[in-house]
């Protein structure tokens, strides 16, 4: 299981620690903010029209994708669309969790979990530079909504948390 894990995860050969670095959470607030500024809070084309909430560029034929109306004729990328928007965010979380630009990413959410603290999106935002090609002001987008939305407080939430609240609010 370890071994198939570590290759869906993209790793060329098992080892344990790199693949702690790549099976971790994705900050949820992180997640809400990018797929808000990627995709106008849902109502891009690619949103609407490909389940694509997080912008995720392809280049090859192996996947579809939907051609930008301001790309040049030039760029040969499209945005990857997918069957259902829960497809788009299990492709976002492997994104962000296995490709090499987002090794920093990888690295810095390593730190924080070694350091037993909560892993806050905010904090992690500044290591997607790579994400977008309008690099620290992406990251300043996507913090200003953060930020604007209270998006920090789905950070620290959990399971356990909301069947605690769930059974409050339902009085089972």
């Amino acid at each position: 299981w370890l071994a198939n894990t570590a290759k869906r995860y993209d790793l060329e050969k098992f080892d344990f620690d790199a693949l702690l670095l790549r099976v971790d959470v994705i900050p949820p607030s992180l997640a809400i903010a990018q797929a808000a500024e990627e995709s106008g809070w849902g109502t891009s084309r690619f949103a609407r029209e490909g389940n694509a909430l997080f912008g995720q560029r392809i280049y090859t034929n192996k996947k579809k994708g939907l051609v930008p109306a301001e790309r040049s004729a030039e760029q040969k990328f499209r945005v990857r669309v997918f069957e259902t928007l829960i497809d788009g965010v299990k492709a976002y979380m492997h994104n962000l969790n296995s490709h090499f630009s987002y090794t920093k990413f990888r690295k810095r959410r390593g730190k924080i979990r070694a350091s037993y603290s909560v892993i806050n999106g905010y904090e992690l935002t500044g290591a997607l530079k790579p994400y977008s090609e309008q690099g620290a002001d992406y990251i300043t987008r996507v913090r200003r909504i953060m930020r604007g939305d209270d998006l920090h407080v789905f950070d620290s939430s959990s399971l356990d948390n909301f069947i605690t609240f769930f059974k409050q609010k339902s009085g089972v």
